[in-house]
């Protein structure tokens, strides 16, 4: 009897000791995985999946795995919040994501309610974070300090010119298009075009026979690369020689290939490429090299909300949300691939860096965004 009890013990005794190497951290990336936005849910999914594949090599985070759950909203809300209702179900604690504000606004709220904290690395419409929420961050900044950029600049470079203002009808194309047009009016400068248009929609010609009829100098559109690079394709088609200019809705080389020779001269806000930063060179060369992706706009905005994660657990030893979450809002600096990043009450990071960029051949030959010398 002796025997078989110390020999249950010491069975017992060796799965606890187990427990710890075995435990895992559930963590999800969620975005627009298939779809017309395909494109910026790879860029969510390589980001968030190397640094998981980085972090676990390393040992984890306090000891434990972390495993990932894959989310497709399709850049559909009603999708969004089926994910989210899934990565409950999965007891997922973590999640970066989603990719479009229209979507990660209402997801938001179900992982406020199951005890879930959410960074998006893409959102930027300011009432994903005015909500009051306890669990929302993001790694990327706000519309209005993105609008704010792009409307001073067409009120200095197209002054006295004739502007129109185009967008998508959503959270985050009309939210952008109208924090540029305030800034544009603020600093003297009206459009003489404001419309909208659907998501989805292929044919764009009543909307620029409007366009020739105004004589238009620039065309500000706020909305994704996929009606974006229509648009310019069939402007240049019909005649219409303006430039587009645009925010980060269009960060992908697709824009470029949708549009035709049309996106040469394309302007564009977004932060500085971190793909130049020195902290993120040697993991710039691993996506290029091992994973042959380029990891353009948001693929190092993902990597980052996983590493946040990571030293805010390693920072207060402990993997509950709440506590991470609390944490977060400190103040306290994070080192990640994209800088420093540090939050305010709301869960916005504390510094504003969108910068100018114009679309434009590169050295091998290929159209894409280049960021201009100066902002002005």
């Amino acid at each position: 009897m002796k025997t078989k009890l110390l020999a249950g013990l010491t069975l017992g005794l060796g799965l606890a000791l187990a427990l710890p190497a075995q435990a895992q951290i559930r963590l999800g990336v969620a975005g627009p995985i298939t779809g017309p936005n395909a494109s910026f849910g790879a860029q969510l999914r390589h980001g968030v999946e190397q640094a998981v594949e980085d972090i676990n090599a390393a040992g984890g985070i306090l000891g434990q795995r972390i495993q990932l759950s894959v989310g497709d909203d399709v850049s559909d809300p009603r999708q969004g919040v089926s994910v989210a209702n899934k990565f409950v179900g999965d007891g997922v604690k973590f999640v970066v994501g989603h990719f479009n504000s229209g979507v990660s606004i209402p997801s938001s709220e179900v992982y406020a309610e199951n005890g879930i904290v959410a960074i998006t690395p893409a959102s930027t419409n300011p009432r994903y974070t005015e909500r009051g929420l306890w669990n929302v961050f993001r790694t990327c900044g706000r519309d209005d300090q993105q609008g704010a950029v792009a409307g001073a600049y067409l009120a200095r470079q197209f002054a006295g010119k004739r502007v129109a203002i185009v967008h998508d009808k959503t959270t985050y194309g009309k939210g952008l298009a109208d924090e540029t047009q305030k800034a544009m009016n603020a600093a003297g400068l009206k459009e003489v075009i404001y419309e909208g248009v659907n998501t989805g929609e292929k044919d764009f010609s009543a909307l620029i026979s409007k366009l020739k009829a105004a004589n238009v100098d620039v065309v500000y559109w706020g909305g994704l690369h996929t009606e974006g690079g229509l648009i310019v394709r069939q402007m240049r088609d019909q005649g219409v020689a303006a430039p587009l200019m645009s925010g980060d809705g269009i960060a992908d080389n697709e824009f470029a290939a949708i549009a035709g020779p049309g996106a040469t001269g394309t302007l564009m806000t977004f932060p500085p490429d971190p793909r130049n930063r020195p902290e993120a060179r040697a993991i710039v060369e691993k996506f290029r090299t091992a994973r042959r992706f380029e990891p353009q706009a948001y693929t190092l905005y993902s990597y980052a909300a996983v590493q946040i994660f990571q030293q805010a657990a390693v920072a207060t030893n402990s993997v509950d949300p709440k506590k991470i979450a609390e944490f977060m809002r400190t103040g306290h600096v994070f080192k990640t691939v994209i800088g420093d990043i540090s939050y305010d009450k709301k869960g916005d990071i504390t510094r504003a860096d969108y910068v100018m960029y114009t679309w434009r051949a590169g050295p091998d030959g290929k159209v894409s965004y280049f960021e201009n010398p100066t902002t002005n």
